[in-house]
């Protein structure tokens, strides 16, 4: 419904999109992928008419409606409820019921529908925008990170209602589980180009990867001729008898497009300094209480123990206390009552957004990391090359950088300090997709523990061992992982939903009907991946043999060069090319196979776990 052609953006120097291209179809729901400042909600602003580009062109149908998340405050009626309805289409605007089940699903509750706007917080006025843009009866929806304003139970209901839009949608988010749970294609802007599939995240990052890894190998063997071909001109330029090759030669290589290669791209990659914590403990927390106003607690009789090597994901709805609870641990709130006591050598790091105002400025990216206790000044410049702030970007002054930007800054601070334990509260947020993956590698793999509060359910997955959980009106912790949680206990908004849905199928069966289905299932999974695995094994047997061949061709092409042999020269070049060709439509092949048994697999595996999580004695 939206074609995108050969569209330039250049700001100074630096180009944005050099003739980038990209349809969106009737029904689609796109992912848009993509590193920080490569032009992702620039493209969005395009869409929408409030930014110009330079060349190409965007079109859609006359008429067609754009449902965008408006950042802008302008409320003009009484109640949440009323202005939420100004959104409803005119046939609609006694429909007011359908207003209510998005506000609740976004996390108002009965008597905030009859509140004025002006009494809520930012996050929750932006939610109001929300629910306006879901109402409007758009065509398309335009969501660019929806999440950072939503808490993890508002996220899984936003997705649900995704996943049922019957319109057009294309979303910009970090979080790459609630991406995957919604679109049913995923574009990247990738190299100012945009590249387009069917399918989720994962399989457009593999696709891309496999591309470059092609393209690099092809790019070698251009080099490799090109080489052979200068050392053949070398050798016989002074023989009269083959001038005419000679300057057919030449005229190849002037011919010959020369494949540049590719810039690395700049990853996050770093790692936490931790140091050697001795004790089993390192800090206790017992009858906790906090409240900002007495009469109302926002924490009451919390009582846990911060262990060595854990991972601890604090999680809930937004005003419940979670932030608040880090800032106890951390010694900037002192709590109304209980204690939290921690081993005298204990060394905490404390990361939390809104400490991006206390950057000074006026200071570089370089000095501010350098302020930190003890950090040296080559550190310094180790730990910004880390924060992808190489060179002279570690020159930059605070005041420039934008948000994802400063809350790399404040990780690099974190960086120059080693701890025994981290406290990390909403660090994914202005964080692109693949900068959360490598912060969920560092986490893993710092030697101390991290209490951490986030909404990312991808986070949550990879790292939580124990939780805290504000919900039902109460703080809990739970030891175990979030997928536990959810199997066990589930969100109160969502009953226990997924407990159910996982044991649906063997409810009220006995346990040698239980284990006639576990068999069942291993043959049929046998039947289904053995096939899968034979086709893969294939494959990389013809990709071996094509590519000895094609090695040995190109061996015999040197020595056939140097020895003047040139009707074997042509006649092994165009075997080459076909070779070539071939190797790469194998790839490619193994690429959609191996995708395939990978997904195979994993449904097979969760559907032996439902068995045996509920059956653990089978």
């Amino acid at each position: 419904m939206i074609k995108i052609t050969n569209l330039n953006k250049a700001f100074g120097s630096r180009t944005l999109f050099d003739n980038l291209n990209l349809n969106i179809n009737s029904k689609e729901r796109i992912g848009l992928v993509g590193r920080n400042g490569h032009g992702k909600t620039t493209l969005l602003k395009m869409i929408l008419g409030k930014m110009k580009y330079d060349l190409g062109s965007i079109s859609m149908p006359k008429n067609y409606k754009l449902g965008y998340l408006e950042q802008h405050i302008n409320f003009t009626q009484d109640t949440v409820l009323n202005e939420a309805c100004l959104a409803l289409p005119e046939e609609e605007k006694d429909s007011s019921w359908k207003a209510e089940k998005i506000l609740s699903g976004l996390g108002f509750s009965a008597s905030d529908m009859f509140k004025n706007p002006s009494e809520f917080s930012g996050g929750y006025k932006i939610r109001i925008n929300l629910a306006k843009v879901l109402l409007s009866d758009a065509d398309m929806l335009m969501l660019d990170e929806p999440n950072n304003y939503l808490d993890i139970v508002a996220i899984r209901w936003l997705s649900g209602f995704l996943r049922s839009w019957k319109g057009e949608l294309m979303l910009i988010t970090h979080d790459r589980s609630f991406m995957d749970s919604v679109i049913t294609h995923c574009a990247a802007i990738h190299r100012t180009k945009a590249r387009k599939i069917e399918g989720n995240t994962q399989k457009l990052y593999e696709q891309i990867e496999k591309e470059e890894e092609i393209y690099e190998k092809t790019r070698l063997n251009v080099e490799k001729r090109i080489k052979q071909t200068e050392l053949f001109i070398r050798r016989f330029r002074a023989k009269a008898r083959l001038a005419g090759m000679v300057q057919s030669r030449l005229k190849t290589i002037e011919k010959q497009d020369n494949l540049e290669k590719l810039d690395e791209v700049k990853t996050l990659g770093f790692s936490f300094s931790g140091l050697e914590f001795h004790a089993a403990k390192m800090l206790g927390v017992r009858n906790l209480a906090f409240g900002y106003d007495p009469d109302k607690l926002l924490i009451s009789k919390l009582s846990f123990d911060v262990l060595k090597n854990e991972r601890i994901c604090v999680i809930g709805k937004n005003g419940k206390g979670k932030s608040t609870l880090l800032k106890l641990i951390a010694e900037r709130l002192a709590p109304c009552d209980g204690s939290i006591k921690k081993r005298p050598d204990l060394k905490t790091a404390y990361f939390v957004q809104s400490d991006s105002a206390n950057l000074n400025p006026q200071k570089t990216v370089f000095e501010e990391i350098l302020a930190s206790d003890k950090c040296l000044p080559q550190k310094a410049r180790n730990i910004a090359g880390s924060m992808m702030f190489s060179g002279d970007d570690a020159l930059k002054k605070i005041e420039v950088l934008s948000g994802g930007e400063k809350s790399r800054v404040l990780l690099g601070k974190i960086l120059a300090n080693p701890c025994h334990l981290l406290l990390l509260d909403e660090p994914t947020n202005h964080l692109d997709m693949q900068s959360c993956e490598g912060l969920i590698d560092a986490i893993n793999k710092f030697r101390g523990s991290v209490v951490m509060v986030t909404h990312n359910e991808e986070m949550l997955r990879s790292i939580a061992t124990k939780l805290i959980i504000f919900d039902r009106d109460k703080v809990s912790v739970f030891d175990g992982a979030y997928q536990d949680f959810l199997e066990k206990t589930g969100w109160e908004d969502e009953g226990c939903k997924i407990k159910a849905k996982t044991s649906q199928k063997i409810l009220g069966k006995s346990k040698e009907e239980i284990k006639k289905l576990r068999a069942e299932l291993i043959q049929e999974k046998s039947r289904i991946l053995r096939p899968l695995e034979e086709k893969i094994k294939n494959i990389e047997s013809g990709i071996t043999k094509k590519e000895e061949e094609f090695n040995l061709n190109t061996q015999q092409l040197i020595e056939a060069s140097q020895n003047g042999n040139i009707s074997f020269l042509s006649e092994v070049s165009k075997l080459n090319k076909s070779l070539q060709a071939e190797i790469e439509n194998f790839y490619m092949e193994l690429a959609c196979v191996f995708e395939k048994y990978e997904k195979e697999s994993e449904s097979f595996r969760n559907r032996l776990e439902k068995l045996e999580d509920n059956n653990p004695k089978i």
